[in-house]
């Protein structure tokens, strides 16, 4: 589903040049549930990035479902981005002025859903996620864990072949963390490839495998034994 071959991330100012990525090599296949750790700044995010078609690279490849997408433009890319990936951020991303059907239903309308079909689309997705009685609530009147909760539902409505999820239970406690993991795990059971940064080795072991950043270089790979909590 996804290779990269000799990803490097060059930003350049006009006295600075830093390499947030370096010749990154990655294959990640269909379905498949993938983590990557590292220390701050040594290129999770810019990574994540490409990968989710919000950023090109300075060189190399990527290749995205059968697509070579590493000189895409930026039309091409929101063409490809919108049908095939979503997102579930660490600061969950959700509009504070729309409730959570409206925060849901975006991705839908950006698709051209017909009303009927968002509608009924949208109430089955938040039954799903066990957060269909805070439908007309907005985002502050929800605990972190529903409001993650209410990200997933934004992230997956579409069906997306892929979920790339920065952080995702970097903003909550212990306990909507491992609700927060479950749902991933659960996404993935039904076939859904996920992508995640995480700081935590615990919830690392959620995926299939980890890959280790450091200095914008993939340093170590990881075969896990996936469990279900």
């Amino acid at each position: 589903m996804i290779t990269t071959r000799k990803l490097t991330k060059i930003f350049r100012t006009e006295e600075v040049e830093t390499t947030a990525l370096d010749e990154v090599d990655l294959h990640i296949r269909d379905g498949e549930f993938v983590a990557i750790m590292g220390p701050s700044g040594c290129g999770k995010s810019t990574l994540l990035n490409i990968l989710g078609l919000l950023d090109n690279p300075s060189s190399g490849e990527y290749h995205f479902l059968d697509h070579e997408v590493s000189r895409f433009s930026e039309r091409q890319r929101a063409n490809l981005r919108k049908q095939n990936i979503g997102f579930v951020f660490q600061s969950f991303n959700l509009i504070d002025e729309l409730t959570v059907f409206e925060n849901v239903e975006l991705p839908l309308l950006y698709l051209g859903t017909p009303a009927g079909e968002r509608k009924k689309q949208v109430e089955a997705k938040l039954e799903q996620m066990n957060i269909l009685h805070r439908r007309n609530h907005f985002p502050q009147q929800l605990s972190g864990g529903q409001q993650q909760r209410g990200a997933a539902a934004r992230a997956v409505i579409a069906n997306p072949k892929v979920i790339l999820a920065d952080e995702p239970t970097g903003n909550l406690d212990s306990s909507h963390g491992e609700e927060v993991m479950n749902l991933l795990n659960d996404l993935n059971d039904t076939g859904t490839t996920i992508i995640m940064v995480t700081h935590s080795p615990a919830y690392a072991e959620f995926a299939h495998r980890t890959f280790h950043l450091f200095d914008g270089t993939i340093v170590t790979e990881k075969e896990n034994v996936k469990f279900h909590v």
